[in-house]
């Protein structure tokens, strides 16, 4: 692998963000940070005027008391529970600043659950800059995309890769997490006292007219059930278009 290349991965790894739990323990879901401040970025354009969006950060709210997931989470991603968004906004003086953040928060707070399905308890907002009355909205520049998958590898693969695609919803594979370009990882792991059994990831991106832990939930239930063995599931959604 080329210099150049390394630090091509090394910098699409840090621009994914903290890997956020989708929904509770029982949803074995996650979504990088990155495609979920863009949704909440969008939002925050079409439905907020007069505020413009800066820096965003989601993580938990209280790292001190967290749940199990139910399947084992991507490497590095947070467990399940409550979160925290802290963002910094710009308005302008039409309105008092406690009236602009207040509109931006049930915007932030209506797309972290209705698009989403993040758990969201917190929204820390922080006015850094005042807007002229006529000032342009934003441009949206959109987050990059995740890299397409890698054809999917042996019969396993193909047949994860098909149930996958053909959830309503997905529109693509991906192969973000590690720079491998996979969108199916099979490993196995053992249990106390029980027999070595798989687990699977998947990366997807889906559509954003779907709430995207409803997709995640719909791709677990039919890749788990589209093998023999039935594994455990963990998605991971890398993009909401």
């Amino acid at each position: 692998m080329t210099v150049d290349r390394w630090a091509e991965l090394v910098r699409h790894q840090v621009r994914l963000g903290r890997l956020l739990p989708l929904g509770g323990p029982r949803d074995g879901a996650w979504i990088t940070e990155e495609a979920a401040g863009e949704v909440l970025r969008r939002a925050a354009a079409d439905g907020a005027p007069g505020v413009r969006l800066g820096a965003l950060r989601i993580g938990l709210a209280d790292p001190r008391d967290v749940p199990e997931p139910v399947v084992p989470a991507p490497p590095s991603a947070l467990p399940p529970g409550p979160l925290r968004v802290a963002a910094d906004f710009a308005a302008t003086a039409a309105e008092p600043l406690p009236t602009a953040a207040s509109r931006l928060r049930l915007v932030l707070a209506g797309a972290a659950t209705e698009r989403l399905g993040l758990a969201v308890t917190e929204i820390d907002l922080r006015a850094t800059d005042l807007l002229e009355p006529d000032a342009p909205a934003a441009p949206a520049a959109g987050a990059p995309q995740p890299p397409p998958a890698h054809e999917p590898v042996g019969t396993d693969g193909i047949t994860v890769a098909e149930a996958a695609l053909a959830v309503p919803g997905v529109l693509r594979l991906t192969g973000s997490l590690g720079g491998r370009g996979r969108a199916v990882h099979i490993e196995e792991y053992a249990e106390a006292a029980a027999l070595p059994r798989r687990h699977l990831r998947v990366e997807v991106a889906t559509a954003a007219s779907h709430r995207a832990v409803d997709v995640a939930r719909q791709v677990r239930a039919a890749v788990r059930d589209a093998l023999p063995d039935h594994p455990t599931v963990a998605v991971l959604v890398t993009a909401v278009d």
